[in-house]
């Protein structure tokens, strides 16, 4: 893989992952972190939404959600999800695909407690996905969730973490005349090593 260096060297693709991100965060405008990500419903239709990746660890990518929620309902019964993260200032994409676990133990009680309050008191107040009367309505469950739970509320039992451990990743960097350099990385699971190859554009 003698072609495969600058922004595609290196040996760990997380690693690539965390260092595109991060020039990512110096020149994308709004949410460098964002995801698409797709499931499917029990009838197998795709769904797809925006979502912020909170981490990339060495072996997984973390967000977080509500899990009574249709993506979290959608991702236990599938244990499986793809996302896409794309940055059109860095003309990049990073694509994934693999297998769910939840995270709901002291790494999603440190991530909810570090967001502000009243991320924090929504994530109580919203039964997302469901349906909603109106707007005042959920501000209204807002202000009884705050004087219920004040100023430092634990994280509710039905919010957390998911992981998305890879079983492909695939990096992607615009060329000229859309000779476009696709690196694709694969394992058959998650304890084998990793295969790259290069793709057409």
């Amino acid at each position: 893989m003698s072609d495969r260096d600058g922004i595609f060297a290196g040996d760990d693709p997380f690693e690539i992952a965390r260092s595109w991100l991060a020039e990512a965060e110096t020149s994308e405008p709004n949410d460098p972190n964002a995801i698409a990500l797709s499931t499917v419903d029990a009838d197998g239709l795709p769904n797809v939404r925006m979502v912020l990746l909170k981490e990339i660890e060495d072996r997984a990518f973390v967000f977080y959600t509500n899990y009574e929620s249709q993506k979290a309902q959608e991702l236990d019964h599938a244990g499986k999800a793809a996302f896409v993260m794309h940055w059109k200032s860095l003309r990049r994409q990073i694509r994934v695909r693999g297998l769910i676990e939840k995270e709901e133990g002291p790494q999603a009680d440190a991530y909810y407690a570090s967001r502000s309050l009243k991320s924090r008191l929504g994530a109580w107040a919203s039964a997302q996905s469901r349906p909603l009367s109106s707007r005042a309505s959920l501000m209204a469950e807002v202000a009884k969730i705050t004087a219920q739970k004040g100023t430092n509320p634990a994280r509710p039992p039905f919010w957390g973490g998911y992981r998305i451990t890879p079983l492909e990743i695939e990096f992607w960097a615009d060329g000229a005349f859309r000779l476009h350099d696709r690196f694709r990385w694969t394992r058959p699971d998650p304890t084998a090593k990793w295969g790259i190859q290069r793709l057409n554009p």
